[in-house]
């Protein structure tokens, strides 16, 4: 059996051991030690390290063994590891940190099937590895081991989720966090990778290491920020320093959302700093309802945010006409319940549009679809006018397939690799049936395909330049 060695910089962590293959000798041994720095290796007499998890700014996790268990259950053992040179005060905050997920693991783990429970608890004492005639001390915590996948692992293999997918994370860790505000607590590091997939679909919330707990306080009392946040997912209030409510997880579980639509590896670009507004819209496409309660989840200022987890679930199973449109430069709007319809202070007909679902076009798209356009109306209008011998009839039948193309691109049921792949395809077809090819040859079409896209791409710059002048001026 290999036995993992905990001590942070052992040269050589892999230990085996042939004789504890045999469970009837695993059970009974006192002790094994590393064989590459002397660490005792079954900690507390109990727990079997076997793999390194991974890494943390303050930790390792480990898969382990309990062999007081009839099963030898699987379990993950967490120690403290703090990287880098801490300063006294930053060590003592770190420990606390730690401390603090075991005592809060303590007491939500049993009450809530998506936390994991805790285990153990307890400091080992050895002698030092590299400072001969001094000792080393090392925390750790057990906890259950969730089999799966963490959401950050589950991306990378799928690629981005669909509307459907992120509802159902949305729904479960929000159930999650109903559960944790109401006990007091704020988790203040939600993110991909500390939500776990079991193998049976269960969702579960991890790591409580950044938990701020208020003692003895009712749900929605706000308490300061101890610094320690995961960059791109904490709201403005935790990056400062300040106080943390509800609404801080609500926003980092926003970030979370939007991160599995739009699979973006540095979830930081999407933030646009000279707005102060998250730019995601444009790379994903999901309904106006659910995007406008993800905006109102990422507002920077917490009183412009839903308050509670209760807010959010209500706003989901709200009908879509009842959202709030969510706009950073209307405040208003945002202090309104998700419930409350929006005042109408004018005539029916005149009330704010819904948003579209459909994301804005960049100039480049414009461009690209245009060349698209012009190219594939090229190889259309050969082949037609191949088989139809009437240029009248041609062009008809051809303006009406490129418009239902161009309105295919409006609606994004075309995009991306669909403007090589279908003009490709539709050249093929052209190859391998002469009696479409008008008399020409394949490099005459292609020829006047390619100059059929540039000259749609040079009308359409011409009249969005004109376009943009003409709003510049009116």
């Amino acid at each position: 059996m290999e036995i993992y060695c905990t001590r942070p910089g052992c040269p050589r962590p892999q230990n085996y051991f042939q004789d504890l293959d045999d469970h009837s000798t695993l059970r009974t041994v006192q002790q094994k030690y590393c064989t590459a720095c002397g660490m005792p290796l079954i900690l507390v007499s109990r727990y079997l390290p076997t793999k390194l998890l991974g890494k943390g700014g303050f930790g390792a996790a480990f898969l382990a063994r309990d062999r007081y268990t009839p099963g030898m259950r699987q379990c993950v053992v967490k120690q403290f590891q703090p990287a880098g040179n801490l300063t006294t005060t930053q060590l003592q905050l770190a420990q606390d940190l730690f401390e603090r997920e075991a005592v809060v693991l303590e007491e939500i783990g049993t009450q809530h099937e998506r936390i994991p429970d805790l285990y153990a608890f307890f400091p080992v004492i050895v002698p030092s590895f590299l400072q001969p005639g001094k000792q080393d001390q090392f925390f750790y915590l057990v906890q259950e081991y969730i089999d799966g996948q963490n959401l950050d692992e589950e991306l990378a293999q799928k690629g981005k989720f669909s509307e459907p997918e992120v509802l159902e994370v949305l729904r479960e860790i929000l159930q999650v966090l109903q559960f944790v505000h109401h006990k007091g607590i704020i988790h203040r590091d939600i993110k991909p990778s500390n939500i776990m997939r079991h193998r049976n679909g269960k969702l579960y919330l991890l790591d409580f290491g950044a938990v701020k707990q208020v003692a003895n306080a009712p749900p929605g009392v706000t308490t300061s920020s101890t610094g320690i946040y995961s960059l791109g997912f904490a709201p403005p209030e935790q990056m400062s320093g300040g106080q943390v409510f509800p609404s801080t997880d609500l926003y980092a579980l926003a970030v979370t959302v939007v991160t599995l639509l739009t699979g973006e590896k540095d979830i930081t670009q999407l933030f646009d700093v000279y707005s102060n507004q998250w730019k995601w819209h444009n790379q994903t496409k999901v309904s106006s309802h659910l995007a406008n309660i993800l905006d109102k989840m990422l507002l920077p200022a917490v009183n412009q945010r839903f308050q509670s987890t209760q807010e959010v679930v209500d706003a989901l199973n709200a009908p879509p006409q009842q959202i709030v449109p969510t706009q950073i430069n209307s405040p208003q709007l945002h202090q309104l319940s998700p419930l409350h319809p929006v005042p109408n202070p004018i005539p029916h007909k005149q009330q704010l549009p819904r948003t579209s679902s459909v994301a804005p076009f960049s100039i480049w798209e414009f461009l690209t679809g245009a060349g698209f356009s012009g190219f594939e109306g090229g190889l259309i209008a050969i082949a037609l006018y191949s088989l139809l011998k009437s240029p009248e009839i041609t062009l008809a039948a051809s303006a009406l397939i490129l418009g239902i193309l161009i309105f295919a691109q409006t609606r994004r049921w075309i995009e991306k690799w669909d403007l090589f792949i279908i003009p490709a395809i539709t050249l093929a077809i052209i190859f391998f049936v002469p009696l479409l090819q008008a008399g020409l040859s394949i490099q005459q079409i292609i020829i006047l395909s390619v100059m059929a896209g540039l000259v749609a791409i040079a009308v359409t710059a011409i009249f969005r330049l004109i376009y943009k002048l003409l709003s510049l001026i009116f």
